[in-house]
Order: structure tokens, then sequence, then C-alpha cells
């Protein structure tokens, strides 16, 4: 099944996080889809791809806007993959609505980020875990150590 990675956010927020492992994906020349949890979260990270540094930006496009198949990285609020992704990032609680679909199989990896400090955003991560874990994903747990380096947990 999919790679699945849990990462919890400890010390740096999803705006310091995000941008990098989309920029390394992209690096892989994998394609990537951002499920959000809402709308208002989708327009604050199609902000913050144009602008999250002076030197560059993550080309990218929001569900409707243009040709999907032609954006390297599509945020969206809704279970889909329209620009043919190799990974999906969840990001605000969003999660894939059904951890068995078949076209979770498809996806070299899906990347769960949370906000371990909020006790709400933890829980659901817990049931995603578990989720994804009965479903037959390989799954794996990152936690931000105090130098703000993911490490992996045993």
């Amino acid at each position: 099944m999919t790679e699945t990675l849990f990462y919890h956010l400890e010390r740096r927020s999803l705006e310091d996080v995000l941008p990098g492992l989309v920029g390394k994906s992209l690096e892989r020349g994998w394609r990537a889809v951002i499920k959000t949890d809402s709308s208002e979260r989708s327009d604050a990270l199609d902000n913050l791809l144009w602008t999250f540094d002076d030197q560059s930006f993550l080309a990218h496009a929001q569900s409707g806007d243009g040709d999907p198949a032609r954006q390297p990285v599509l945020i969206t609020v809704e279970d889909e993959n329209p620009n043919a992704a190799q990974i999906l990032f969840c990001v605000g609680g969003a999660q894939p609505s059904d951890w068995k679909e078949a076209g979770l199989s498809a996806l070299a990896r899906v990347v769960m980020l949370f906000d371990g400090r909020d006790t709400a955003m933890l829980e659901r991560a817990r049931g995603a875990w578990k989720s994804a874990r009965d479903a037959g994903h390989d799954v794996t747990y990152w936690k931000e150590s105090a130098s703000g380096k993911f490490e992996k947990q045993n």
C-alpha cells in the first residue's frame, strides 16, 4: 500500500514546514495535491506558496483555477487528484475520506501534517493513523526534535 507519513509539528508552524516539503517533492519530479480543511486555508496556502521566499515561489493553483492537469501542485478541499499527483499532503485536519479508496494506492506517498499543540488536531491525527494502518498503508510517525529536525519515532 501507500507510504503514509505523519508529521507531528511542535515547534514550527505548517506555514514554515509545508513549502520545503512541497519543494522537495517537486525536486523528485513528483506532482502534489494539498488537501485542506477549508477554502479559507486553501486561500492562505495559495498566497503562502507564491510569497514564502523572496527569491522563489512554488508554481501551483487552487482547484477550479485553469487546467488542473497542467499544475505541478494543486490545492483543494476535495478528495481529488486531477493533476495526476504522486504525493498527497493533508493539512488542517483534512484527510482522505476513505483510506481504502483505490486512488490512494496509486500515490507514492501521503503526508499528514498536524499541529501537536492542538488537542483536537492531535486526536484527529490519531484517528487517521489508525484508519490508515487498518487500511494496510505503510504508516510512519515523524516528530519534530528540539533542533526542529523531524525524527522517525518507533
